[in-house]
């Protein structure tokens, strides 16, 4: 069995120990950490637009892209080190839904958190992201609260008749 989980930042602790929670014994894990290539390629238009055509050199989006690597492979470290178990860190590039749901293509479960409004129960507390991948998910999910979960009073009233 192979179980994939998505190693988002502020998330990321709950999913690591659901996964060692819940997996069978012998599982196989995947650490996946996947970064939005849209904020480099903004600071890169901005500082084009603004400053730098003539100045490539100082392109902030060379060091934004740094930094997201650095951050990525720390993320997966000390998630891997929470797991405590043998697992396969993976990074990806791009639109991180779809990233996350291509990747869940052979995995047997896939572990995420909630990534909206988490201060009560209901749809908003799946932001975009989470919620396209619940919806395309190609497997099996596992979706936790990075938190403890609000209490059921958070429920919002129902319509009126």
């Amino acid at each position: 069995m192979t179980v994939l989980v998505w190693i988002a930042e502020g998330t990321w602790p709950a999913c690591v120990d659901a996964a060692r929670t819940h997996a069978p014994a012998g599982a196989d894990f995947v650490l996946l950490h996947v970064s939005d290539d849209d904020v480099p390629a903004a600071a890169r238009g901005a500082f084009a637009g603004l400053l730098g055509r003539g100045h490539p050199d100082q392109d902030p989006g060379r060091r934004i892209e740094h930094l997201a690597t650095t951050s990525a492979e720390d993320l997966l470290r000390a998630a891997a080190d929470r797991l405590a178990r043998p697992a396969r860190r993976e990074r990806r590039h791009g639109r991180v839904e779809r990233e996350v749901v291509a990747a869940a293509e052979h995995a047997d479960l896939l572990v995420l958190a909630r990534g909206g409004d988490r201060t009560r129960l209901g749809p908003r507390s799946l932001g975009k992201p989470v919620r396209f991948v619940v919806d395309h998910a190609p497997c099996p999910v596992l979706l936790v609260w990075p938190e403890p979960p609000p209490g059921v009073d958070s429920i919002p009233p129902p319509p009126p008749r």
